[in-house]
């Protein structure tokens, strides 16, 4: 059976997303129908290529308003190859100025080259989690309210409608969301991993997975967290102060204190045993 090609020959933008909108209904009635504003095609790559900055990259990156570079989509989609990405970080910067941002592409090169060598074991559990809860200890399912956006988190909140709105988070967002699901709301990253790749432009079950593993423990030597200081620092203040639970908010405690409370040690120290509840 041949594969059916999808048309290419539309007037404009709008007329590609009323065809989008009738062609997948469940996907236009789940994310409102509106098309990621970030453009495909080489022109626009090439635009995010000659806006690269890595030097202030790399004092930057954290933030969320730092200078990333947003060229994810197109390495995922083939538009930049990661080593013509990383030839023109080194051309523009040097290495020594250059570092992080290599490293970075290194990152996505070492995910896809171990996707390479165990396919669909991207979505089973490499390790164990180091949490000292046991993997039967997480739900299932994503609570509703965390793709919905109705946490009352203003934070996380925020950040699901910029994943459904636009198909792309920062990576410290996405760190930030993958620790509150799997470590606060206790729910396996697989379920995590499934909703961004439902809406991320630059989603690859590689680069996605094994992130997700990595802050869940289970491809990392200890769980990944964070605490309202953190997020607050690198999100410039933009979301705690009209937050409705502000003054009962989940991450407002030193880092460690909240370790003890999400795992009864510090993290990567597993308790002796299998906590339940």
């Amino acid at each position: 059976m041949s594969a059916t090609r999808l048309p290419d020959d539309f007037d404009n933008r709008e007329a590609m997303a009323a065809w989008l909108r009738d062609a997948f209904p469940d996907v236009a009635a789940r994310d409102g129908g509106a098309l990621s504003p970030m453009r495909g095609g080489p022109v626009p790559a090439i635009v995010r290529i000659e806006a690269m900055r890595p030097g202030e990259y790399a004092r930057s990156r954290n933030f969320t308003d730092g200078a990333v570079t947003r060229l994810s989509p197109y390495i995922r989609h083939g538009v930049v190859g990661l080593a013509e990405a990383r030839d023109e970080v080194l051309a523009r910067s040097g290495v020594k100025a250059g570092y992080k941002l290599v490293r970075e592409l290194a990152w996505r090169d070492f995910w896809l080259r171990v996707h390479d060598e165990i396919g669909d074991g991207v979505w089973q559990d490499r390790e164990p989690y180091k949490t000292g809860w046991c993997a039967e200890d997480y739900a299932d399912a994503l609570p509703a309210d965390i793709p919905a956006g109705e946490t009352g988190l203003a934070c996380m909140d925020a950040f699901a409608r910029e994943l459904a709105e636009t198909g792309w988070l920062h990576n410290h967002v996405r760190m930030y969301v993958a620790a509150y699901v799997v470590h606060f709301r206790r729910v396996k990253w697989q379920a995590g991993a499934r909703w961004f790749l439902a809406h991320l432009v630059d989603g690859d079950e590689a680069a996605n997975n094994l992130s997700w593993q990595w802050i869940a423990s289970t491809f990392a030597t200890k769980p990944w967290i964070f605490n309202r200081e953190n997020l607050e620092t690198h999100t410039r203040g933009a979301h705690c102060g009209g937050c409705a639970m502000r003054d009962a908010c989940p991450f407002d405690k030193p880092v460690e204190m909240l370790a003890e409370e999400l795992f009864g040690a510090p993290p990567g120290i597993p308790k002796t045993g299998r906590k339940r509840r």
